[in-house]
């Protein structure tokens, strides 16, 4: 299945160990494939990332580094996620000026985000822009679509389930 027509990833009960171990592997995998440099620094903050399964901000990753012995400075979790998201391992949520590991990491796409409201779990499905409205949008005034980033607030399932229990 191709990941424009995958489910969303982020929400569904999973082996979350295996997740991050795959992803992690997946990561080393290319940056040593295109001689890219994943220092620790870089791939702690894309493990705390994978992780959490939901947005950090800069400074809550910053906490995180520290507890885990690295620096302190906000210029070192800045460098690292500077990094992360320019090659495609990372996506900031601009709704809350925060980062969450890249669902599709090996393939170009546009995301889609659901952002649930109250625990900031995040989900990562597809939103190719040629299509749909804003692609014939686009497309009737001539305009070429290079980039998009599609953010949707609501309820996840678990807060659902709590809100209906």
């Amino acid at each position: 299945m191709s990941a424009e027509n995958a489910a969303p990833i982020g929400f569904e009960k999973h082996d979350h160990g295996a997740c991050v171990s795959q992803a992690l592997a997946a990561a080393e995998a290319r940056c040593a494939a295109e001689g890219l440099r994943l220092t620790p620094v870089r791939r702690k903050v894309l493990e705390l990332l994978l992780r959490e399964h939901r947005a950090l901000g800069a400074y809550a990753i910053l906490d995180l580094l520290r507890e885990a012995g690295f620096g302190s400075q906000p210029p070192v979790a800045y460098r690292a996620l500077d990094f992360l998201s320019e090659h495609g391992f990372v996506h900031k949520i601009e709704r809350l000026n925060a980062f969450v590991a890249c669902a599709h990491p090996t393939e170009r796409h546009s995301p889609a985000f659901m952002i649930c409201r109250l625990c900031d779990a995040v989900a990562e499905a597809q939103s190719p822009p040629s299509r749909g409205a804003l692609g014939a949008a686009a497309k009737a005034a001539g305009f070429q679509i290079e980039k998009t980033v599609v953010e949707a607030e609501g309820l996840c399932p678990a807060c659902i389930e709590k809100a209906d229990a």
